[in-house]
């Protein structure tokens, strides 16, 4: 969890792809021990760079597993497609890993984007703005059955909302999300958008806390203007054999900042 001399949060994303459970188990302990604030996992079903046919992992199995061999970090997947899971078998899949974590789970949504994941375990490939449109019904059932469950979650399960798409997606977002994220490269100009769409649904833009991803430490050039952006949390995407330095560099950063830039 984040300390209070930190200036932003630092997160660690694990690739589930060209990789063993062997290897991913021990990278989210040691990352955990280093002390991340959050752990993730993605929900694909195949590759999404290297060999398409490599191995590849189940991202909530994974997380069931990363529940109960962490302590400390948040964990969620960043993030999972709601049309892969019933809305409401999700919501009873996210409450039980939050028990298996202790309390510790963000429940990442999003619209998904890969077709390849769709054909071949026999979902339909909608248009984009559909899939948009109905991840709001979605997250209102998921809200619901939450609500239901006994036993009730642990922790509060925030809502976390992946995308970018200033059209429409920020608009769920603003209408709907506890956290947002996207990739750094694209954050500025996103989070200004979504500024716009919590003026325009009378909601308070401080009240997301808002987060982006690395692919790259170069990236990291750029710190400074996230951060005056409103990027409360930066994450780092790792491949196997998943180095933990760029994490360890971006904890020491965040050390280093005037914990003021903090959101409130």
């Amino acid at each position: 969890m984040m300390t209070e001399d930190r200036a932003f949060e630092v997160g660690a994303w694990l690739t589930p792809q060209h990789t063993t459970t062997g290897r991913l188990r021990e990278a989210w302990t040691d990352a955990d021990a280093l002390g991340v604030d959050s752990l993730w996992i993605w929900d694909h079903f195949f590759p999404l760079t290297g060999d398409p046919e490599g191995t590849h992992l189940e991202g909530w199995s994974l997380l069931a597993a990363m529940a109960v061999e962490t302590t400390s970090a948040r964990i969620g997947p960043l993030v999972t497609n709601y049309e892969y899971r019933n809305p409401d078998l999700l919501a009873d899949m996210a409450r039980t890993v939050d028990h298996l974590s202790g309390g510790r789970l963000v429940l990442g949504l999003g619209a998904g984007w890969v077709e390849r994941d769709y054909t071949e375990y026999g979902y339909p490939f909608r248009n984009p703005a559909t899939r948009i449109r109905e991840l709001g019904d979605a997250i209102v059932r998921i809200r619901g059955r939450l609500a239901k469950l006994n036993p009730a979650p642990l922790g509060s399960i925030p809502l976390l909302i992946g995308g970018d798409g200033e059209k429409v997606m920020l608009g769920v977002v603003a209408a709907h999300a506890d956290q947002w994220n996207t990739m750094a490269w694209r954050f500025v100009s996103a989070s200004h958008a979504l500024d716009d769409w919590c003026e325009r649904l009378g909601r308070d833009p401080k009240s997301i806390k808002r987060s982006c991803f690395i692919t790259d430490p170069a990236q990291l050039d750029a710190l400074d203007e996230l951060l005056d952006a409103g990027a409360d949390e930066i994450i780092v995407q790792l491949n196997d054999p998943f180095p933990l330095e760029p994490v360890a560099e971006l904890l020491r950063l965040a050390k280093s900042k005037s914990p003021a830039r903090i959101r409130v």
